[in-house]
Protein backbone atom coordinates (compact mmCIF):
# COMPACT_ATOMS: atom_id res chain seq x y z
CA UNK A 1 0.00 0.00 0.00
CA UNK A 2 1.33 3.49 -0.45
CA UNK A 3 1.13 6.08 2.57
CA UNK A 4 1.23 9.32 2.27
CA UNK A 5 2.93 10.81 5.78
CA UNK A 6 2.01 14.88 6.90
CA UNK A 7 4.36 15.98 9.08
CA UNK A 8 3.50 19.48 10.20
CA UNK A 9 4.87 21.70 13.49
CA UNK A 10 2.54 21.43 16.69
CA UNK A 11 0.22 24.52 17.16
CA UNK A 12 2.19 27.18 19.29
CA UNK A 13 5.71 26.15 17.85
CA UNK A 14 7.07 29.08 16.23
CA UNK A 15 7.62 28.52 12.20
CA UNK A 16 10.32 30.56 11.15
CA UNK A 17 10.04 29.17 7.19
CA UNK A 18 6.45 29.42 7.33
CA UNK A 19 6.66 33.19 8.25
CA UNK A 20 9.54 33.59 6.21
CA UNK A 21 7.52 32.25 3.07
CA UNK A 22 4.28 34.24 4.38
CA UNK A 23 6.45 37.65 4.16
CA UNK A 24 7.58 37.01 1.05
CA UNK A 25 4.35 35.96 -0.36
CA UNK A 26 3.37 39.51 0.90
CA UNK A 27 5.63 42.02 0.48
CA UNK A 28 7.65 40.30 -2.69
CA UNK A 29 5.45 38.91 -4.70
CA UNK A 30 2.04 41.23 -3.26
CA UNK A 31 -0.12 38.41 -2.44
CA UNK A 32 -1.04 40.32 0.50
CA UNK A 33 -4.55 37.90 1.34
CA UNK A 34 -1.98 35.01 2.58
CA UNK A 35 -1.66 34.95 6.20
CA UNK A 36 -0.27 31.88 8.74
CA UNK A 37 1.48 30.33 6.66
CA UNK A 38 2.25 26.62 8.27
CA UNK A 39 5.26 24.87 6.23
CA UNK A 40 5.68 21.07 6.97
CA UNK A 41 7.02 18.25 5.19
CA UNK A 42 5.50 15.26 3.10
CA UNK A 43 6.96 11.68 3.22
CA UNK A 44 5.43 8.75 0.33
CA UNK A 45 6.31 5.42 0.89
CA UNK A 46 5.01 2.02 0.16
CA UNK A 47 4.46 -0.48 3.25
CA UNK A 48 4.08 -4.28 1.71
CA UNK A 49 1.03 -4.32 3.98
CA UNK A 50 -2.98 -4.64 3.17
CA UNK A 51 -4.61 -4.64 6.75
CA UNK A 52 -5.36 -1.24 8.07
CA UNK A 53 -4.24 -1.80 12.03
CA UNK A 54 -0.62 -2.99 11.00
CA UNK A 55 -0.08 0.16 8.62
CA UNK A 56 -1.08 2.07 11.33
CA UNK A 57 1.42 0.16 13.66
CA UNK A 58 4.03 0.31 10.98
CA UNK A 59 3.66 4.21 10.43
CA UNK A 60 3.45 5.31 14.17
CA UNK A 61 6.57 3.09 14.65
CA UNK A 62 8.61 4.64 12.38
CA UNK A 63 7.27 7.88 12.71
CA UNK A 64 8.40 7.99 16.35
CA UNK A 65 11.52 6.24 15.77
CA UNK A 66 13.17 8.48 13.17
CA UNK A 67 10.66 10.62 10.97
CA UNK A 68 9.12 13.14 13.65
CA UNK A 69 10.70 15.09 16.62
CA UNK A 70 7.68 14.04 18.83
CA UNK A 71 8.69 17.36 20.70
CA UNK A 72 7.82 20.28 18.38
CA UNK A 73 5.64 18.17 15.02
CA UNK A 74 2.70 16.33 14.77
CA UNK A 75 1.55 13.87 11.87
CA UNK A 76 -1.02 11.72 10.25
CA UNK A 77 -1.07 9.63 7.20
CA UNK A 78 -3.46 8.79 4.36
CA UNK A 79 -3.50 5.65 2.10
CA UNK A 80 -3.66 5.80 -1.39
CA UNK A 81 -4.67 3.63 -3.83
Amino acid sequence: MKIRILVSLKKGVLDTQGKAIEGSLQKNLGFNQISNVRQGKVIELEIAETEPEKIKQIVDEICDKLLINKIIEDYNYEILN
